[in-house]
């Protein structure tokens, strides 16, 4: 398992990287007031508006990078310092939530195979590390002269709902892209920013979009290497 342990610390190295970076790049751009006042509040209402929305609420959530749309109670939350903050991370980050309400209201295809997916992906995620786990454990065990590779079945399952997993990160991907250019495409048309201001906020999404890329190659490299076990291409 020495390979694996490697996979998991070069993408916790690398998500650090990425994390850090937002982070310093969110701090950065909160000091960057917006010259209209607007809150992200005002800004996600604001947005909503112009683009047709009457029926989506904008609500404030705690916790820190807690912000997300949610297609089922038509609600953007923001997170607490998103809600009453008036700078261009804000902004960013309003703007971008209310993005993935666009896509639900002109029906984006990706955003609506992604919600098709959840359901699946729950399953998937709650049983993954133990049949993988078995799956390891059983293959191990059953590995004899006639049958170097041992028993797969588990393990086989175990990398199909990893699969799952996976092909969720990456339809993850064009779905966040899309609300950020959404996001943007709004933010700079309707004249919310001033150019430096919008300036920012593209930069702010641009770190929060690479968190996700992250996130799914590292989850694409973990496949990889548990498919290769099916093959016998590894034995650690």
């Amino acid at each position: 398992m020495s390979g694996y342990y490697i996979i998991i610390g070069l993408s916790m190295l690398f998500s650090w990287i990425v994390s850090s970076r937002l982070k310093s790049k969110f701090d950065y751009y909160s000091k960057v007031h917006l010259r209209n006042g607007l809150s992200g509040k005002e800004i996600a209402e604001k947005m909503l508006r112009e683009n047709g929305i009457n029926d989506v609420q904008v609500v404030s959530v705690p916790g820190e990078l807690t912000d997300h749309y949610n297609p089922e109670t038509k609600t953007v939350n923001l997170s607490e310092a998103v809600y009453m903050q008036r700078n261009a991370a804000a902004a960013a980050v309003a703007a971008h939530e209310c993005g993935h309400a666009v896509q639900h209201k002109v029906g984006y295809s990706m955003l609506e195979f992604r919600s098709k997916m959840v359901p699946v992906v729950n399953i998937s995620s709650r049983l993954l590390q133990f049949v993988l786990m078995a799956g390891i454990g059983i293959m191990i065990a059953t590995r004899s002269i006639d049958n170097p590779n041992g028993n797969t079945t588990v393990l086989a399952i175990g990398v199909v709902l990893f699969a799952v997993t996976t092909l969720f990160a990456f339809v993850t991907l064009p779905v966040e892209y899309d609300a950020s250019n959404r996001a943007l495409k709004w933010l700079e048309s309707s004249g919310t920013v001033t150019p430096d201001e919008y300036a920012g906020a593209k930069d702010s999404l641009k770190w929060a979009a690479r968190t996700y890329v992250v996130a799914a190659l590292g989850s694409l490299a973990q496949l990889i290497y548990f498919a290769s076990m099916l093959s016998g291409n590894r034995r650690d």
